[in-house]
């Protein structure tokens, strides 16, 4: 039995109208699951304000409501406990109802624009390997040991989250990777979470349309450091700007990771192919099956993590070597009338740019670069010329499409995208409004020998159309196109 106030355990009280010493069933911040003897928490959202819907709340069985503004009128038996933050007030209580999970596990923290799903799901990889029981919050899935459940959000709210971790404490689950989003942090999901060690990968142009600026942006993201205990550690790569800002008002200890610049951790890339990278990481030279500098950066940041948590530096390596490439992020094949096809969720500019940089690095510039690419709807649009003037520039021949049109015209978002490109690169584009259309073109464009990129979706299996979300999968379009075409 779980009483009204041992959850309410470090949340700091404005006032109390009713009994505390209440037994409860439930937790929720959405009115319609509310059922009998729940607490319902009144949290305010981008698009509605939860104190709206503490009548119904109530109507549906609720005991007892934690809000920020007591409503005019009370109802005789109910709880009503009035605090300054409910989202903050959420993140405490959700880990008090589930026993304060991340306390029984080391949870480590992902957080930066481009990387986090890649860092987080091979130190997932990579533990297991290693012989732990190993959990993941991500963007792609959710794992508790080997057990896989479908993620909605990068970071999700604070009840999950304490759910999922009180199923990994319960499996003796002992490390749990999670990425950790700029919305996350911003709307307190994290907040109430004891964590073993912050992992910063960098910071580029993304969710404008959520924070107002950058510099924001960049503070909310410093926010998650700020607030690691002196028992954690901060790893933060060295090479990015914005690095050392992300610690200079934490507790916990300070390391560096680094390619170009002095670090704790260094490594540097002695060969680049398709096939994998040679690096050398603290002198000791490994071949790792994933390429380009942008994953030499995770790579090095998975080995340092590795080290922090206590695993041998040789076996460090040697488990870096095994890693496997995930879902969505510089994922191809080579088809049968051999052309390369490469899947990646670049959908920020700088993302687009490392990932083109890293295939122009690699192809000997006799062959075609085919880059298919587009922008999502209803988010930051300032990003989206920016775009096109990276994918003209950087292929031979670049595509618009739609992305996730969301809300918007997919026309609208293609010209946005087509305003970015340089007059020098007209000639190289094309805009098809229709996503597989774009793709199926891409293919019939592309000789033996030439490169297809089909930037912006990844790992997702879907394409989000006025509220509908419609099976889509760019990796399996491309994967038919080519074997059809090669028929």
């Amino acid at each position: 039995m779980i009483l009204l106030k041992d959850i309410l355990y470090k949340v700091t009280l404005e006032s109390v109208v009713g009994n505390t010493a209440v037994a409860i069933t439930n937790i929720h911040f959405d009115s319609r699951q509310v059922s009998l003897n729940d607490v319902f928490v009144a949290v305010r959202g981008t698009q509605s304000d939860g104190h709206e819907y503490i009548a119904k709340a109530v109507n549906q069985g609720a005991l007892a409501i934690i809000c920020e503004e007591l409503p005019e009128k009370t109802v005789n038996g109910i709880t009503y406990v009035k605090v300054a933050d409910t989202s903050s007030a959420l993140a405490t209580i959700a880990s008090n109802f589930y026993g304060n999970p991340s306390a029984n596990l080391k949870l480590i923290g992902i957080t930066g624009t481009n990387g986090k799903t890649t860092i987080a799901s091979l130190l997932y990889q990579l533990f297991q390997k290693a012989g732990y029981k190993t959990g993941l919050l991500s963007t792609v899935k959710i794992l508790v040991d080997k057990t896989e459940y479908k993620a909605t959000h990068t970071t999700p709210d604070s009840l999950t989250i304490n759910k999922y971790l009180a199923e990994m404490s319960e499996a003796g689950v002992e490390y749990c990777f999670m990425e950790v989003s700029s919305h996350g942090i911003h709307q307190k999901r994290t907040e109430g979470l004891h964590f073993e060690g912050g992992i910063f990968t960098n910071l580029s142009h993304d969710h404008l349309d959520y924070h107002d600026t950058f510099a924001e942006y960049r503070d909310v993201k410093k926010k998650f450091f700020d607030e690691l205990p002196k028992t954690a550690f901060a790893l933060v790569n060295n090479d990015d700007k914005n690095g050392p800002i992300m610690v200079q008002n934490t507790k916990a200890k300070k390391v560096t990771y680094a390619l170009k610049s002095y670090a704790d951790y260094r490594a540097q890339i002695l060969e680049n192919q398709l096939s994998g990278l040679l690096l050398k990481i603290q002198d000791q030279e490994v071949w790792v099956k994933l390429i380009g500098s942008f994953n030499a950066y995770n790579l090095l940041a998975i080995f340092a993590t590795a080290e922090l948590l206590g695993l041998d530096q040789m076996e460090a390596l040697q488990l870096l070597s095994e890693l496997e490439s995930v879902s969505g992020r510089f994922q191809y094949f080579i088809s049968e009338g051999n052309v390369t096809a490469i899947v990646d969720y670049a959908h920020t500019p700088d993302a687009l740019k490392n990932v083109l940089e890293t295939i122009n690095d690699i192809r000997t510039k006799n062959e075609e670069l085919i880059t298919v690419v587009g922008a999502g709807g209803d988010r930051d649009t300032t990003k989206r010329p920016k775009m096109g003037h990276i994918a003209s520039a950087l292929s031979t021949k670049a595509i618009i499409t739609s992305d996730n049109p969301r809300t918007e015209k997919p026309e609208t978002i293609i010209e946005q995208v087509e305003a970015g490109v340089e007059p020098i690169n007209y000639k190289k584009i094309l805009s098809i409004t229709d996503r597989k259309q774009a793709i199926k073109t891409a293919c019939q464009l592309a000789n033996p020998g030439d490169i297809i990129l089909i930037a912006g979706k990844g790992h997702e299996t879907y394409q989000e159309i006025m509220g509908e979300r419609f099976d889509f999968d760019d990796y399996k379009i491309v994967q038919e196109t080519l074997k059809q075409l090669n028929k």
